[in-house]
């Protein structure tokens, strides 16, 4: 009789950080878990166990060749949840294997530290603590010389897909008006949330507030820089939460100290960030340490998603909770994996 092999790889996750007692238990409940989490599940241990696989939790190297080797997969659940170029998803397609990411989990926390930090930004908040702590402190108005109402503000969004669109909600009690740059959205999708489309350029020179939540592909390394920080108004907020790589980070620390525009970010082209990298000297940048969206609640609730759909899937039906990989972009991800915390 054939065994039900579900294989969790799930650096750098771990069962622990992603599921709760019982919803393991219902993992296991699906078939035989072979768990590799102190490394990457060795490649011997990998062919040795795909004829039986049924389920992938995980960054596993899947090529079309593993794949030929698998023929009771039913789906690779990447619990990392970022679309890596080591899976051909196309192959997947034509063998009805779902690729699917829980990725979701971290829209809510991530769009409301967002709205933290632009709000911070905005306001003076960290900026106004540190001067009364070093006995430099103003008061009435002009501590807020420098400072401007997020109420109200122009906005613009860089990237529209699960986080764009959560901090989009999140705002509207503000009633900004709020622009949106997504080459792979059409115009539609983004007036149905009642933002309006908008060239990258034209975003930049009208908001006062630039959220960046775009993932890194191919085409899109860098594409935030010099020239691009130049356009944005003079004092402008520009709050870089999703891909470090989205932007010439040089670029950014430049523009920040100059006093050009007041940036905030979580995330860095190296983490952890080394004790002496510029960054932790630059003035004008709120930091923080790649930490937006893993709550404890998060976490839990990328593996609560990922073993729901499991069970649908194992059951024939189609997964409901995690977003599928589009083999048309998915080969375009250039996205390195981040840390467990």
């Amino acid at each position: 009789m054939s065994r039900n092999i579900i294989l969790v790889d799930p650096l750098p996750r771990t069962l622990d950080l992603i599921m709760e007692p019982s919803v393991r238990a219902r993992l296991e409940a699906l078939g035989e878990v072979i768990v590799s989490e102190d490394r990457q599940m060795p490649a011997e241990e990998v062919e040795r166990y795909l004829p039986d696989t049924v389920l992938i939790f995980g960054q596993t190297d899947m090529p079309r060749e593993r794949l030929d080797r698998a023929p009771r997969l039913k789906a690779i659940i990447n619990v990392e949840s970022n679309f890596l170029p080591n899976v051909d998803y196309q192959a997947c397609v034509e063998r009805g294997i779902w690729v699917i990411t829980p990725a979701s989990a971290f829209a809510s926390p991530v769009a409301e530290a967002s709205l933290a930090m632009a709000l911070d930004l905005a306001r003076g908040i960290t900026a106004a603590d540190r001067e009364f702590r070093h006995g430099t402190e103003r008061y009435g108005l002009e501590g807020n010389s420098e400072t401007f109402r997020f109420a109200g503000a122009p906005v613009g969004i860089i990237g529209f897909g699960d986080l764009g669109r959560e901090l989009r909600e999140l705002i509207r009690p503000f009633r900004n008006t709020v622009r949106v740059f997504d080459p792979w959205l059409p115009k539609e999708i983004v007036e149905r949330l009642d933002c309006l489309p908008s060239t990258l350029d034209e975003l930049l020179r009208e908001s006062q507030v630039v959220f960046v939540f775009a993932s890194v592909t191919s085409e899109n390394e860098g594409f935030l820089g010099k020239k691009e920080f130049a356009l944005m108004k003079p004092g402008a907020a520009f709050l870089l939460m999703s891909r470090a790589a989205v932007v010439d980070f040089s670029a950014m620390l430049e523009a920040a100290a100059s006093g050009h525009i007041r940036v905030a970010t979580d995330v860095f082209p190296e983490e952890p960030v080394k004790a002496d990298d510029p960054v932790r000297s630059t003035p004008g940048i709120l930091l923080s340490a790649h930490r937006t969206g893993g709550t404890r609640d998060a976490f839990y609730a990328l593996g609560s998603m990922a073993v729901a759909d499991a069970e649908l899937i194992m059951k024939g039906l189609p997964p409901r909770l995690c977003r599928r990989a589009d083999p048309a972009t998915a080969s375009m991800m250039r996205s390195k994996p981040v840390s467990v915390s």
